[in-house]
């Protein structure tokens, strides 16, 4: 009996500890399942109709390879799909291509910032204002989004896309690299958050409002690269920077707390464990 009662509080704490643990498992598991897997373009339509039949061999190779290209692209990983661009019914086959359905098809070149547009809206207005959306406009033969950025392999957008290879199929290569230089540092500074995030996420940290900050800025950053404007473009870095200055002093403040659980967490296992053995001991010289 005696035995018991010193034991008693020991196994009662390992109960808590245990119970606590598997809540915070199911909680992490809960917010992973809910927020950081939710698609942008909605529900992800099981049966698409327009896959299906630009898959079958009833379709000419150069259309069936669209889809090929759609798959390894940003867009297919963010469950954008075939009717989110193009409308159309992608459960109804009678009705895919049907403009009652919102069908559009193919834009014609010149109306492709447009059709981009609609989602783009914020880099939408900086093209139409830049040299090249002028450019475009006016010849119909300037630069559009697709000249770029691709069609249907369209990869997440990064900084690499300005390219001497690509910039001087129209023009010299020389303002276009002063932007670059001007936008490098943020670039790797945006890949640094994103990695410390990850590394947060996978601790179990709740990372929405730094996520949110990050993409905002980033969003806002890439709607600058469409102005076109070098001295712009350079004006404003440092505005840029700062913001992500802040996203790092609070992700670092994140960590520093994280490692001062740890310590503790650590000092209080090692009370208890201790705790443990003087009991043990304790119990039995009183049984001798």
């Amino acid at each position: 009996m005696r035995y018991r009662i010193f034991w008693m509080p020991l196994l009662l704490l390992l109960l808590i500890f245990t119970l606590t643990s598997v809540a915070i498992a199911g909680f992490r598991e809960l917010f992973e399942k809910e927020f950081l897997t939710e698609p942008w373009a909605g529900p992800k339509v099981e049966k698409d109709v327009c896959i299906e039949c630009h898959t079958s061999d009833i379709m000419k190779p150069r259309f069936r390879v669209i889809v090929d290209e759609w798959k390894m692209s940003w867009h297919s990983q963010n469950n954008v799909s075939c009717h989110d661009c193009h409308g159309g019914d992608p459960k109804d086959a009678a009705m895919s291509m049907s403009p009652q359905r919102g069908f559009a098809g193919t834009p014609k070149y010149a109306d492709v910032p447009e059709f981009c547009g609609k989602c783009h809206i914020g880099i939408l207005k900086n093209y139409l204002e830049s040299g090249h959306g002028k450019t475009l406009k006016a010849t119909r033969k300037g630069p559009n989004c697709v000249t770029c950025h691709g069609s249907h392999n369209i990869q997440k957008a990064s900084i690499d896309i300005i390219s001497e290879q690509q910039c001087s199929k129209c023009h010299s290569y020389e303002r276009a690299k002063i932007m670059k230089q001007a936008l490098f540092l943020i670039e790797k500074k945006i890949g640094d958050i994103e990695g410390d995030i990850k590394r947060l996420r996978a601790g179990g940290v709740f990372t929405e409002e730094e996520e949110k900050t990050l993409f905002s800025t980033h969003a806002e950053f890439r709607t600058l690269f469409h102005t076109v404007d070098v001295a712009l473009v350079k004006d404003r870095t440092d505005e840029f920077t700062n913001k992500l200055n802040l996203i790092e002093k609070n992700i670092e403040a994140t960590f520093n707390e994280l490692g001062f659980r740890k310590i503790f967490s650590t000092f209080f296992m090692l009370v208890f464990a201790g705790m443990g053995v003087v009991v043990f001991l304790l119990s039995k010289t009183y049984r001798d």
